[in-house]
């Protein structure tokens, strides 16, 4: 994770990708699908700047570029994942980085709070909105309890393994995932496919399938997460 130098991951994307079309707008819900996406699949924030670099380069020269501006980062897909494989090949027999010393990223007594405020946002809607469903208001509150345990954690003396805690608030995020996709109503969920469908029709084309799978998850667990009130867990999120 680069010494965990991208906790910032997707503010530098939005505000790149706003300062190259030019245009400080609001960023689609596709398109934040589209940046967990690439944080999921673990490409780097310099490969994300330099793909986005050269779509935008290449739909200038395009005639779809002529007076219009590049509405999303969906057109950028191509071009970052090229940069990213790219930057791993130049990586590849450099021989190893030395770990540079530097302070955590986080402030332990926010991150606490952090934790804390979401486990209370998971208990309240366990005992709320979730309240006349047991089973489910009963994980929420295992995966509140989970969340609680791990902020132990920062407790700890010498220095944070901020790479094993992310991996263990991924998995609970996963969690919340599914049990919001078993929950979720056939209608809300057809409701979302069809904005999300929508957005994606005129990119499918520019996306490998597995790309576009990871897309499309990222957009509906974002979609549920709204819909129902829940935070996501993930230190990508704190701020």
């Amino acid at each position: 994770m680069g010494g965990w130098n991208y906790f910032n991951y997707f503010t530098e994307i939005e505000e790149y990708f706003w300062k190259k079309r030019g245009a400080h707008l609001l960023v689609s819900p596709l398109d934040w699908a589209i940046m967990e996406a690439w944080q999921k699949a673990g490409v780097p924030l310099e490969a994300v700047l330099k793909g986005i670099d050269s779509a935008f380069e290449s739909y200038q020269r395009s005639r779809r570029g002529a007076g219009k501006p590049l509405k999303s980062l969906a057109y950028c897909t191509d071009a970052v994942l090229e940069a990213a494989e790219e930057q791993q090949e130049a990586a590849t027999g450099g021989g190893p980085k030395k770990a540079s010393a530097s302070r955590e990223p986080f402030s332990r007594e926010e991150l606490k709070k952090f934790f804390a405020k979401n486990a209370a946002q998971l208990e309240e809607a366990a005992a709320n909105k979730f309240a006349a469903q047991s089973a489910l208001a009963g994980r929420l509150r295992e995966i509140a309890g989970a969340l609680e345990t791990n902020a132990v954690l920062l407790d700890s003396p010498g220095a944070l393994d901020l790479e094993d805690l992310e991996r263990r608030l991924t998995t609970l995020d996963e969690k919340i995932h599914a049990l919001l996709i078993g929950y979720a109503p056939e209608e809300l969920l057809l409701k979302i496919r069809r904005a999300m469908d929508g957005q994606l029709s005129q990119y499918r084309r520019r996306m490998k399938a597995e790309q576009l799978a990871m897309v499309e998850k990222q957009y509906m667990q974002k979609q549920l997460l709204e819909e129902f009130g829940l935070p996501r867990l993930s230190l990508y999120y704190f701020s």
